[in-house]
């Protein structure tokens, strides 16, 4: 999964970052000043951050906000260092990928007692209450929106091919990748990803081929405890995602990351791509390709006719060492509920954490329909989470990734890379334990 890359930070957030200042005192007259950092930086989101920034401090007229807004390759690093600083942060960015280790750290703060009986809650969707718990019940943050994957696809070269609607499955996005394929006339089926973050797309087909088996709470273990990458079908999975780049994609594609393969369906040369939402705002303003020329369907299931949908996540969180967590919170829940979610979700191109989205005509018609058809599905499009807030999640990308290019280039088999991506996980589990 992609997030976005920033061009440029506040002077003002540099300053403060480097000399680390603490978290601001109430003034005279009892205002309270909150830092809040965000992490995935752009100018367009921090912009809509200060609008809605505004209007919790008209609202709150007794609390002032402080916006620092790191460049993103910094951001996390940044964030650490305040944190373990124990001051200079009030609310923050927290992602699937780093509550693991701050909370394991003690440097979030567990928000439970303070949104019990939130009335906000009961607007959101499942998928969102329950992100916002770890395995024991804590609130580490409260998420804004969700990453998750669905299948864009060319309209005019499937009807072209003979197809009367986009693939369902796997086995059906091989078919029609490979009807549609032909290098020749540079037209080519499918955008693989064989660079940056292969593994994501590699362990969706896997996952896809085992819904019925995969544990919820674990995307990468079967319910039996083993790893999925143990599993038979598995390898079958991997069998024919090693056939899309074979059969249907680009050779180039072998190093495609994300803005290779957006490049790829934006500009006309590629039939499908496997994305993230955020994409459905670059591809609407492709010059090569008009609006009638593609759409989005639901994330393509296994032969069991069902699919797991990985949704990454981030949201608001607060930090253990701030001296304003009431006021943290009450940010927090602004920032989560009606008009400001919704505009961060629909500006961010995010799948919404609101039940209203269903009934929102942005959602309903257009690119954005498979997300909501997804979530109105949840028994064939089952949602799990996967383990991405382990200590060694990092070191797994480094690894997967290159076993996705050793399997590309035909340098080990289906076989042998799960063989190892079995062992890995068995053995960083059973450290654990």
């Amino acid at each position: 999964m992609r997030r976005r890359t920033a061009v440029l930070a506040l002077g003002t957030a540099t300053a403060l970052l480097v000399t680390g200042c603490s978290t601001m005192s109430p003034e005279a007259d009892g205002t309270v000043t909150l830092n809040m950092v965000e992490s995935l930086t752009n100018p367009t989101r921090t912009a809509l951050l200060k609008d809605l920034i505004a209007d919790f401090e008209q609202q709150n007229p007794k609390v002032k906000v402080n916006l620092v807004s790191p460049p993103t390759e910094q951001a996390d690093q940044k964030l650490q260092q305040m944190l373990q600083s124990g001051s200079g942060v009030d609310v923050l960015e927290v992602r699937d990928i780093t509550v693991g280790p701050w909370s394991n750290n003690g440097w979030l703060y567990d928000m439970k007692k303070d949104l019990d009986g939130w009335k906000g809650w009961e607007a959101m969707t499942e998928n969102a209450v329950n992100a916002s718990k770890d395995a024991k019940g804590a609130t580490y943050f409260v998420p804004y929106g969700f990453y998750g994957l669905s299948l864009f696809y060319r309209t005019d070269l499937i009807e072209k091919a003979g197809f009367d609607k986009p693939p369902a499955t796997w086995e059906e996005l091989l078919e029609q990748a490979k009807a549609i394929h032909d290098p020749s006339e540079r037209r080519y089926g499918y955008a693989f990803r064989g660079g940056a973050n292969a593994n994501s797309n590699a362990t969706a087909a896997i996952e896809a081929y085992l819904a019925d088996d995969v544990d919820p709470a674990n995307g990468f273990k079967l319910k039996d405890g083993r790893t999925i990458f143990a599993a038979p079908e598995a390898e079958d999975a991997i069998e024919n995602y090693l056939k899309l780049f074979k059969q249907a994609s680009p050779k180039s594609s072998v190093s495609w990351g994300y803005p290779e393969m957006v490049e790829a369906f934006s500009n006309g040369s590629t039939a499908f791509l496997l994305q993230d939402p955020e994409v459905i705002a670059t591809v609407s303003e492709s010059k090569s390709i008009s609006k009638d020329q593609w759409g989005t369907a639901p994330l393509v299931s296994g032969p069991g006719g069902k699919t797991v949908q990985p949704l990454a996540t981030a949201g608001w969180g607060v930090a253990k060492g701030s001296g304003h967590k009431a006021e943290a919170v009450k940010l927090v829940q602004f920032l989560s509920q009606g008009e400001a979610s919704t505009s961060f979700t629909k500006r961010n191109s995010l799948v919404p954490i609101l039940k209203s989205a269903t009934s929102d005509p942005f959602y309903k018609s257009g690119p954005w329909a498979s997300y909501v058809t997804m979530t109105e599905q949840p028994d064939k499009y089952l949602v799990v989470t996967q383990p991405r807030g382990v200590s060694w999640w990092a070191e797994w990308q480094q690894k997967a990734d290159a076993d996705v290019q050793k399997l590309v280039l035909g340098k080990t088999s289906p076989k042998e890379l799960l063989a190892g991506w079995d062992a890995f996980w068995t053995e960083k589990w059973q450290q654990e334990q």
